[in-house]
């Protein structure tokens, strides 16, 4: 995805941001509230305001980061989607464990992760994906993009389970990862509106259970 221009204007930033007095602390604040705000509330639903008061950063410093709210949720997606990479890239390739037991260990990690937050934040792409039609058209391709990087990584782990004999060996794993996703995004959403982890649990068990391989008939 291209970045839009960052171009710094507005006044600089003279106050304490609550984690530092470096420019790049404020930086990382605004950020970070973003964050916050759109796991919680999405894209559209996201006030300026709440965001820099959030973050401690006066509001005529914002435009001194970013060049507008586009260019500043650009930044927060970006930061979403390598912190998200990261989460499963260490359960997924945890190769201490089996496949499988991987793919239950990020599901218990990010409903983990939900309970911390009273079931109040989701998925920021899943967020995104319910606002789609308000959305600029590149960060549609981004979401895409984000998703495609998903379904890739969990195929691969998929595939070590299906070449363990863990799953039956005509399993089409690429197509296997998609209908997580898809899956997962609506138990995310299930979640948050009833403040609890049984969608995630009844998911995650169902769909586990779906892959294991048949028993020959005797």
């Amino acid at each position: 995805m291209t970045h839009a221009n960052t171009k710094r204007r507005g006044r600089p930033p003279k106050t304490d941001y609550r984690i530092g007095t470096q420019e790049g602390d404020a930086r990382a604040a605004l950020i970070a509230s973003g964050l916050e705000t759109l796991t919680e509330h999405g894209y559209l639903g996201a006030g300026l305001e709440g965001i820099l008061k959030r973050a401690g950063v006066p509001k005529g410093s914002f435009y001194h980061y970013f060049a507008s709210k586009e260019a500043f949720g650009q930044e927060v997606m970006e930061r979403y989607a390598s912190y998200f990479a990261g989460k499963l890239e260490r359960h997924l390739m945890d190769t201490s464990q089996p496949p499988l037991a991987r793919l239950l260990a990020f599901a218990e990690d990010a409903k983990a992760g939900m309970a911390r937050h009273g079931y109040r934040r989701g998925c920021l792409v899943g967020n995104l994906g319910q606002e789609a039609a308000g959305l600029p058209s590149h960060y549609r391709e981004w979401l895409i993009e984000t998703l495609a990087d998903w379904q890739q990584r969990l195929a691969a782990c998929l595939e070590e389970a299906r070449q363990r004999g863990d799953i039956a060996g005509d399993s089409d794993c690429m197509l296997l990862a998609e209908a997580f996703w898809i899956g997962w995004e609506g138990a995310i959403m299930r979640a948050r509106l009833e403040r609890g982890p049984r969608p995630i649990d009844v998911f995650t068990s169902h769909f586990l259970a779906g892959l294991q391989p048949t028993s020959p008939a005797p």
